[in-house]
C-alpha cells in the first residue's frame, strides 16, 4: 500500500509539472484600462489648473426667437399678360435676376390680330372724313354748301382721329408694334428684382390680367424676417426697435433689423404673435432661410459670467469643469451664451454667481486625454 501511495504521488507529481509547462507557453493575458469617469477624476498635480469663480453681470435681459426670411410685399411686382392667349417662349426663369425692360416670356394672341383690324379700320376712316372735310372747305369757300354741312365734315373728321388714336393707344398697351403688324406680344420686366415665383410654361395658356400671375419679381435689397413671439413674451418687444439677427448658415455675421409691425392677431394653437423685422440685404439672405433674432429688453437681469477659456465646446456642447475638493474636477454641461469684449463667456444655465470652474478648460482637457 506504501509503495502504490508513491507511485500516484509520483504520478501526480509528474502531471502537475507538465500542465505548468504548458500554461508558461500559452498567451500573454490582456491587461483591461478602466475607462475614465469625467464625472469625478482625479489628474496628477491637480494644483497646476488655475481655479476662477463665476461671477455676476447686470445687462439686459433678452428674447431669443427664431424666424423666417419672407419677401417684402411692397418689394413685389407682378408680371401680368394684358392679352390671352398661348405662350410661344419663355426667356426668363424662376431664380432668375432680371432688369427692367428685359423681355420675359412671349404670347401669341388673337387680342392683338382684333386690335389691328380696329386701328386699321380707324386708319381708312380718318383718311375718308380728312379728304370729305378738304372738299367741304372748298364747297363752302365757293359759296356752295352752308356752313352746317362743313361743320358737320370737321365733327366727322375729328371723331375718325379719335378713333383712330384710341386704337393707336390700345395696340400700344398691348405691346405691339404699330410698324411691325404681328400675333406675337413681348411681354417685358416692369422692374429689377429676381423672379421668386414663376407660372407659365413653353406652350401654356394666360388669361388677360387673370391670376395666377405668370411671374413675381421681388426686390430682395430689403426682406422680412418673420418672428413668432409668445403672448407672455410681447411686452419685451416694441414697434420701432432693433433686433440683432444670426443666420444658421453664417454665424459670424450680425444684422440689425427694426421692428416694423407686431400682429395684432394671434396663432389660436400655439399662443404667438408674428412680429416683422425688416432688414437690409447684404446679399447672403435667401427666401425661406431660418434665423435667430435676438430682441433686447428695457430691463436688465444679473448673468452669470466665467472666463471665455473656462468653456469647452464639444460634439455641439458647452462643458466647464468644477473642482470637486482633495484634488478631483467633474465635467459639467452648461448652456453658454454670448461671448463679452473683456473675454468672459456668459453661462445662461448650469453655473451661478460663486460656483468654481478651471479658467483653462482645454488644458485640464488635454491632460485627461493623455
Amino acid at each position: 500500500m506504501a509503495a502504490l501511495g508513491l507511485t500516484l504521488a509520483g504520478c501526480g507529481g509528474g502531471i502537475h509539472a507538465q500542465g505548468k509547462t504548458q500554461q508558461d507557453t500559452g498567451p500573454d493575458q490582456i491587461t483591461v484600462v478602466p475607462e475614465l469617469d469625467l464625472n469625478r477624476f482625479k489628474p496628477e498635480n491637480p494644483e497646476r489648473f488655475t481655479i476662477a469663480q463665476a461671477a455676476g453681470r447686470l445687462a439686459a435681459a433678452q428674447l431669443e426667437v427664431t424666424g423666417v426670411v419672407n419677401p417684402d410685399v411692397a418689394r413685389q411686382v407682378p408680371v401680368v399678360s394684358l392679352v390671352s392667349g398661348r405662350v410661344v417662349q419663355v426667356h426668363a426663369r424662376l431664380g432668375d435676376a432680371v432688369r427692367k425692360g428685359q423681355l420675359l416670356f412671349q404670347v401669341r394672341s388673337s387680342d392683338i390680330a382684333g386690335a389691328f383690324s380696329d386701328y386699321r379700320k380707324a386708319v381708312v376712316n380718318e383718311e375718308l372724313a380728312r379728304v370729305q372735310l378738304d372738299r367741304a372747305r372748298l364747297l363752302f369757300d365757293n359759296g356752295t354748301i352752308a356752313k352746317s354741312v362743313l361743320e358737320v365734315a370737321e365733327n366727322a373728321e375729328q371723331t375718325a382721329k379719335v378713333d383712330l388714336d384710341t386704337t393707336a393707344e390700345h395696340l400700344h398697351l398691348l405691346g405691339s408694334d404699330l410698324t411691325r403688324p404681328t400675333g406675337v406680344v413681348d411681354i417685358l420686366s416692369p422692374a429689377d428684382g429676381v423672379i421668386t415665383d414663376q407660372q407659365i410654361t413653353n406652350s401654356s395658356g394666360v388669361q388677360a390680367l387673370t391670376a395666377p400671375n405668370p411671374f413675381t419679381i421681388s426686390d430682395l435689397s430689403r426682406v422680412w424676417v418673420l418672428c413668432d413671439v409668445y403672448e407672455n413674451d410681447l411686452p419685451q418687444v416694441r414697434v420701432g426697435e432693433y433686433a440683432e439677427i444670426r443666420v444658421n448658415a453664417y454665424p459670424d455675421q450680425v444684422l440689425r433689423g427694426r421692428i416694423g409691425n407686431i400682429s395684432p392677431v394671434l396663432d389660436p394653437n400655439l399662443r404667438t404673435a408674428k412680429v416683422r423685422l425688416e432688414v437690409g440685404n447684404p446679399g447672403m439672405l435667401r427666401l425661406g432661410m431660418f434665423v435667430t433674432a435676438t430682441f433686447q429688453a428695457t430691463s436688465k437681469e444679473r448673468r452669470t459670467v466665467v472666463p471665455a477659456a473656462a468653456v469647452l465646446h464639444l460634439q455641439d456642447r458647452d462643458w466647464v469643469y468644477r473642482p470637486l475638493g482633495n484634488g478631483e474636477f467633474q465635467r459639467l454641461e452648461v448652456r453658454a451664451g454670448e461671448t463679452f469684449g473683456d473675454n468672459q463667456q456668459e453661462i445662461l444655465s448650469g453655473l451661478k454667481p460663486g460656483d468654481e470652474v478651471v479658467a483653462n478648460a482645454l488644458v485640464l482637457q488635454n491632460t485627461v486625454g493623455q
